[in-house]
């Protein structure tokens, strides 16, 4: 059996990014998986990672995250559940708008919290060699703006640049991640036949969901650099392939 974490973070439930994550719930458990759900805000999830969280620091130490993770033998409790689902999961699912050309505070307030240093990574064990090498994981996310807007040479900035820091932290696991799925033009100020196309676009979506969950394994991959294309400093070495503008050849 399949264990699919569906992570939505979107704060209204009736939204279409709350439709599209049932539609991914639905089509899971049609298809016999077991499936895990976070809704962060439906949990209040606490997204501010802070000493308050490890009360076995001494209330002197200055707070070093990291090394609070480390340290902490038992989590945080909330985080301690987080990580469950998390470890248990084969597949990995995330819905969430992008909000000021990013994922909203609390997706990544959960990475900060759950990717705890020690259980999740550590030094040695990251990238090629990630805890969760030969799991996939799936971004389906929604922009306000056009696809035309959110193109490479559009006026809303590239929507690849603005999911590749939560693909790159996904690969830095060890998963492999899945080519990202977008809805473009979702907001609520659309009217008439605007409106009528708007809806009938996102039905297709929802209803497509169950193809999407069915090819899981097959969907082409995101690129990323493997370990063997960087040198002893971490650089890219010059015959190395570039796969983003965030790691990049000289020009």
């Amino acid at each position: 059996m399949t264990t699919t974490l569906v992570v939505l973070a979107h704060p209204e439930g009736r939204s279409f990014n709350g439709s599209w994550a049932n539609a991914t719930v639905k089509a899971c458990r049609a298809a016999g998986d077991r499936v895990l759900v976070s809704d962060l805000t439906a949990m209040g999830f606490d997204a501010v990672e802070r000493a308050a969280h490890y009360p076995s620091l001494p209330p002197a130490a200055r707070f070093d995250p990291l090394k609070a993770q480390e340290a902490a033998h038992v989590p945080p409790a909330d985080i301690a559940a987080e990580i469950i689902r998390l470890e248990q999961a084969d597949r990995v699912i995330f819905h969430f708008p992008i909000w000021w050309f990013s994922p909203p505070a609390v997706l990544k307030g959960w990475l900060d919290r759950v990717l705890q240093h020690g259980r999740i990574h550590t030094v040695d064990e990251r990238f090629d060699r990630g805890k969760f090498k030969g799991k996939r994981a799936l971004i389906c996310a929604t922009a306000g703006a056009s696809q035309a807007e959110c193109a490479h040479n559009g006026k809303e900035g590239d929507i690849r640049m603005q999911l590749w820091p939560l693909a790159q932290t996904l690969r830095y696991l060890g998963f492999d991640v899945i080519e990202p799925r977008v809805a473009f033009g979702v907001h609520g100020y659309h009217e008439g036949d605007d409106k009528s196309a708007l809806e009938a676009r996102l039905a297709r979506t929802l209803s497509d969901q169950a193809a999407v969950l069915r090819d899981f394994d097959t969907l082409p991959l995101w690129p990323f650099n493997t370990d063997a294309d960087f040198d002893a400093n971490g650089q890219l070495k010059p015959d190395a392939p570039s796969h983003s503008p965030f790691i990049r050849h000289t020009p």
